[in-house]
C-alpha cells in the first residue's frame, strides 16, 4: 500500500480520488508545524502541497520512503528542487490549471480599478451617494500594455481583444514574429510605457523582474496610467508606486499580490486609488478543482504505474534508461540555462550537436533538458519535460539535432548553439567522471566551468594584474570567491573568468567591476 500525505487544502475532487485508487492511503494532515511534517514524512511515498508547507532540505532527508512530491498549481518557490533531484524524488506540478481563472482575474481587477466599483460599494455602505466623484473611464478603444507573453497573458490579450481595447506586447523572449501571428503588436518596453493606459505585468518573480515597474518607469508611462499586477509580489515596487500615485503620474493601481503577505497595514493598500485582493488569481471554484484533480491523477498514474507527467526535475523515462542519461540531462540543463543568460534577444533557433559514444542512447530527453534550462529562466516554474518543446515552438524558437560518432577534445560532448535575433552564442559541455557536468567551451574560449551556485562570467584583457583587481573589488565589498576558473582565447587577447561566490554580487559592485580598465564585460550568472 503507498502512501499519500495531502499537508495543504486541497479540493474535495482531488482527495476523493486518492480515496477510490487501489492500492492508495491517503491522509490529510493540513497545518502541521515544521517539526510536525518533519517527524512523520518518513511513512510517505507521496506529498501533496500547495504553497504553504516548506519542502526543504532537512525535510526532504527524513523522508526516506518519499517518491513524488506534487504541488496543486504552479509555484515551487517552497520546494528545494536540486535536492529532491539529488535524491531521486520527482517534482511534479499542475501548471495549467489555473491561467484561465488568473487571466480572468487581470480582467476583472483593471474593470473594476476603471469603474471604482470596490470604492463605490464602500462609500454607499457608509451611507453616501458619491456619483460624481466616483466618474469612471471606458476601456473601449483605450491602449493596453501587457508585460509578458506567456499563458497568462496571452488569454490576458485575447479577452482584452474582445473588448475592443488596442493591445501591445512586450516580452524579450518571444519573438515579434509570434505576437504579431497571434495578431498582437509587438513593442519594446519604453513603447509600452509611453503608448499604454493600462499596464498589466504577467512574468515570473525572477532576478531581472523584481522591480521591474519602478521609479524610472514610472517617470517613462503615460501620465494617468493604470497597473494591474495578478502575476507575483515584488515585480512592482510599492514605494515607488505609492509615490507615483501620489504625484498623479499613476491614476491607480489593481493589486492581487504584494511584496509581504499579508501585507499588514500598509499606505499603498490604504491609498484611495488603490483596489486590492488577497492572491485570489488563482481562486476560484473551477481552477481549485481543476489542479486537485490534475495533482492527483499524476501521482496516482506514477505510484501505481511509473507515469511522470509535469515533473520539473525528471523527463518520462525508465529507470533504466535514467541511469544512463541523468548526468546527461544536468549538464544540459545546465548549459540551456547558461545560454539564456547569455543570449541578447529573443532566441529563435537552438542547434543541439552531440558528439562522440552515444550509440544505444535515446538523446531526446537530454535535448529536452537544454530546451528547459534555456525557458526556465524565462518562464521559471511553467515549463517542465513535457512542455518544453511546445512551448519552444510557441514562442518562435526553431530546434534542430545532428549527431556525429566522432569525437573531439572528450569522448562525449555536447554542443549547444543559441541564435537570436542579436547574436549567436555557443557552448560546449561534457561529463568528467561517471556523472560531474563540466562546461568545456563557450565561443572561443575553452576551460573547465562547473555550473553552479552563485557566478560571474567575466570577459578581460590578458595581462598581469587583471584578475588581482577583480579579486580586490570583491574583497573590498566583503564577498568571498569560492571558486574561480580561467579560460583562454584560442586565438586572441582575451580571458574568460568565471567566479563563484558565497552569494550573489550586488548590481553596484557589478558595476564596479565593469569600470576596470582590464575588464571588458561582467556578467552576472545563475544556476
Amino acid at each position: 500500500m503507498m502512501k499519500v500525505l495531502v499537508s495543504d487544502n486541497l479540493g474535495e475532487d482531488g482527495i476523493r480520488m486518492f480515496q477510490e485508487a487501489a492500492g492508495i492511503d491517503v491522509d490529510v494532515k493540513t497545518g502541521l508545524e515544521p517539526d510536525a511534517l518533519m517527524a512523520i514524512i518518513a511513512s510517505y511515498d507521496a506529498l501533496v502541497i500547495r504553497s504553504s508547507t516548506k519542502v526543504t532540505k532537512d525535510l526532504l532527508q527524513a523522508a526516506s520512503k518519499l517518491k513524488v512530491v506534487g504541488r496543486a498549481g504552479i509555484g515551487l518557490d517552497n520546494v528545494d528542487i536540486p535536492e529532491a533531484t539529488q535524491r531521486g524524488i520527482v517534482v511534479m506540478n499542475t501548471p495549467t490549471g489555473n491561467v484561465v481563472t488568473t487571466a480572468e482575474h487581470a480582467i476583472a481587477m483593471m474593470l473594476s480599478l476603471t469603474r471604482n466599483i470596490p470604492t463605490g460599494t464602500a462609500s454607499l455602505r457608509r451611507g453616501r451617494w458619491e456619483k460624481k466623484k466616483l466618474q469612471g473611464r471606458e476601456i473601449f478603444n483605450k491602449t493596453l500594455g501587457i508585460i509578458g507573453f506567456g499563458k497568462i497573458g496571452a488569454i490576458v490579450a485575447d479577452r482584452a481583444r474582445g473588448l475592443r481595447m488596442n493591445v501591445i506586447i512586450h516580452d524579450p523572449f518571444v519573438t515579434p514574429e509570434q505576437i504579431q501571428k497571434a495578431g498582437f503588436e509587438s513593442v519594446d518596453l519604453d513603447g509600452l510605457y509611453e503608448r499604454a493606459d493600462y499596464i498589466t505585468v504577467h512574468v515570473p518573480k525572477l532576478k531581472n523582474t523584481i522591480g521591474m515597474l519602478n521609479k524610472a518607469a514610472f517617470e517613462k508611462m503615460k501620465p494617468g496610467v493604470m497597473i494591474v499586477n495578478c502575476a507575483r509580489g515584488g515585480i512592482v515596487d510599492e514605494g515607488d508606486l505609492y509615490e507615483a500615485l501620489e504625484s498623479g503620474r499613476v491614476a491607480g493601481a489593481a493589486l492581487d499580490v504584494f511584496e509581504t503577505e499579508p501585507p499588514g497595514k500598509s499606505p499603498l493598500v490604504e491609498h484611495e486609488r488603490v483596489i486590492c485582493t488577497p492572491h485570489l488569481g488563482a481562486s476560484t471554484r473551477e481552477a481549485q478543482t481543476n489542479v486537485a484533480v490534475a495533482v492527483a491523477r499524476q501521482i496516482i498514474d506514477f505510484l501505481t504505474e511509473g507515469t511522470v507527467v509535469n515533473a520539473v526535475n525528471m523527463p518520462s523515462v525508465t529507470g533504466e534508461v535514467l541511469e544512463k542519461i541523468g548526468p546527461y540531462l544536468t549538464l544540459a540543463d545546465r548549459m540551456g540555462c547558461l545560454q539564456a543568460q547569455l543570449v541578447r534577444g529573443p532566441i529563435k533557433e537552438v542547434v543541439i550537436e552531440f558528439c562522440g559514444d552515444f550509440k544505444e542512447i535515446d538523446l531526446s530527453p537530454v535535448s529536452t533538458a537544454v530546451l528547459k534550462g534555456i525557458l526556465t529562466p524565462v518562464v521559471k516554474d511553467d515549463v517542465n519535460f513535457v512542455n518544453a518543446h511546445v512551448m519552444a515552438q510557441q514562442r518562435g524558437i526553431t530546434v534542430t539535432e545532428t549527431s556525429s560518432a566522432e569525437s573531439g577534445y572528450y569522448v562525449n560532448q555536447i554542443t549547444v548553439r543559441a541564435i537570436s535575433t542579436e547574436m549567436e552564442s555557443v557552448v560546449s559541455g561534457t561529463i568528467f567522471g561517471k556523472k560531474d557536468p563540466r562546461i568545456v567551451k563557450i565561443d572561443k574560449f575553452r576551460l573547465e566551468m562547473i555550473p553552479e551556485g552563485h557566478m560571474a562570467l567575466i570577459q578581460n584583457i590578458d595581462k598581469p594584474g587583471s584578475i588581482g583587481e577583480i579579486g580586490t573589488t570583491l574583497g573590498q565589498h566583503q564577498i568571498n570567491i569560492g571558486r574561480m576558473q580561467v579560460g583562454q582565447e584560442e586565438e586572441g587577447d582575451r580571458n574568460i573568468v568565471f567566479l563563484t561566490t558565497d552569494t550573489p554580487i550586488p548590481e553596484d559592485v557589478v558595476e564596479k567591476m565593469r569600470q576596470l580598465s582590464l575588464v571588458k564585460t561582467v556578467t552576472p550568472l545563475e544556476f
